[in-house]
């Protein structure tokens, strides 16, 4: 009796499941086929082109010796790595701070961080661009101040990589120090306690057992900002100009502005095909990561 309420229990479990997976099946897998579909010939957005399996353009791309796009790539993922440390390493010390300096008031203060993304992605980068411009804020501040002549401002501030990477900046950090604060707010303090009891000073025990602990917070918080930059657009097409465009905007470009769905798939494929293979690094260092975590616990 108990063996058949057992199964009855595990096969409406896995009826429940079903609606969920097909929704994630229809939204994110099949578009993934069709795009790949489209990078090697299969399908074409021109009407009454002859469609065949077809590898020219992923030839092109990996092979071709003056490809632009492939030095894009590059580019684009130097700016990403770039980001996400940065984002990293100032998020750790926003959330220690929440975490054992802020105390009673770290709820708020953490609200109040968080309050501004309660708003659009994209009038906040608006927003820098009123802020950075040639005539924004900061040039009219440094021209009222005399730091600057009234006929010379800083024109690197805006449409460069320096915009990009602040505006990334900016828009990522809040998100990173979650993490790395809900690590820190449920570590055992009693470990702490006990290391500065056997001796050891506060920076010995936060090199020994605080940034260990939190590793897993620091490589997911890290992951969190890394796999989405690698696909940015928005940002620098509103601050970064032509010349400080990333491998995402070339992929934009190629849906929209110059339609080449078979080419612009190959880009597309090339992103997806490198931010799975980071899931996968990163996902066994988390793991093993947890998985210290609970046995340090454990002891």
């Amino acid at each position: 009796m108990k063996t058949l309420r057992k199964r009855t229990t595990t096969g409406g479990q896995a009826l429940w499941t079903w609606p969920p997976v097909a929704f994630v099946f229809v939204l994110v897998v099949v578009p993934l086929i069709f795009v790949a579909l489209y990078s090697v010939g299969l399908r074409s957005n021109i009407p009454g082109t002859k469609t065949g399996f077809d590898l020219a353009n992923w030839k092109d791309f990996l092979f071709g010796p003056t490809n632009p796009f492939r030095a894009l790539f590059w580019h684009s993922m130097t700016i990403t790595v770039v980001v996400s440390i940065a984002v990293t390493l100032a998020a750790y010390p926003l959330a220690y701070f929440l975490s054992f300096v802020a105390r009673k008031n770290r709820y708020t203060l953490l609200l109040l961080v968080l309050a501004p993304f309660f708003t659009s992605f994209l009038l906040r980068v608006i927003a820098w661009q009123a802020i950075l411009n040639e005539n924004g804020v900061v040039n009219s501040f440094l021209m009222w101040t005399g730091l600057r002549a009234a006929d010379d401002p800083v024109t690197w501030l805006i449409y460069s990589n320096f915009a990009v990477v602040l505006v990334l900046f900016y828009s990522w950090i809040p998100f990173v120090a979650l993490p790395i604060f809900v690590v820190l707010e449920n570590m055992d303090r009693r470990l702490l306690e006990a290391s500065e009891d056997l001796g050891s000073s506060r920076l010995a025990t936060f090199l020994r057992v605080t940034l260990p602990l939190s590793l897993p917070g620091v490589i997911a918080g890290f992951v969190f900002v890394l796999i989405p930059t690698t696909g940015e657009f928005i940002t620098p097409l509103l601050v970064g100009g032509t010349d400080s465009q990333l491998f995402g905007n070339q992929i934009q470009s190629f849906f929209s502005v110059s339609p080449d769905w078979n080419y612009g798939s190959v880009l597309a494929m090339t992103l997806i095909i490198v931010v799975l293979i980071l899931m996968l690094i990163f996902g066994r260092f988390l793991s093993a990561d947890l998985r210290d975590t609970s046995t340090r616990s454990a002891r």
